[in-house]
């Protein structure tokens, strides 16, 4: 019965000495976070940044009136 418990002990803490797999699943929380992120920044400052982009462009193309050439 001893035998039995010690080999059982042994197992399970050989089990708990494996770290291969909690890497994996470490990288994995990292890149889920990460892209989280850059969705939440995408949805916050999207439009944002079109109009933005949209008003350089009218400038640089010349568009009719000073309003479309100012940047804060």
């Amino acid at each position: 019965m001893l035998k039995a418990y010690t080999r059982m002990l042994a197992q399970i803490n050989s089990l708990r000495s494996q770290e291969e797999g909690a890497t994996a699943v470490e990288y994995g929380l990292i890149v889920a976070l990460i892209a989280g992120v850059m969705i939440v920044g995408v949805a916050l400052f999207g439009t944002n940044l079109a109009d933005m982009f949209n008003d350089l462009a009218a400038c640089i193309q010349g568009a009719p009136g000073a309003a479309a050439c100012t940047f804060n």
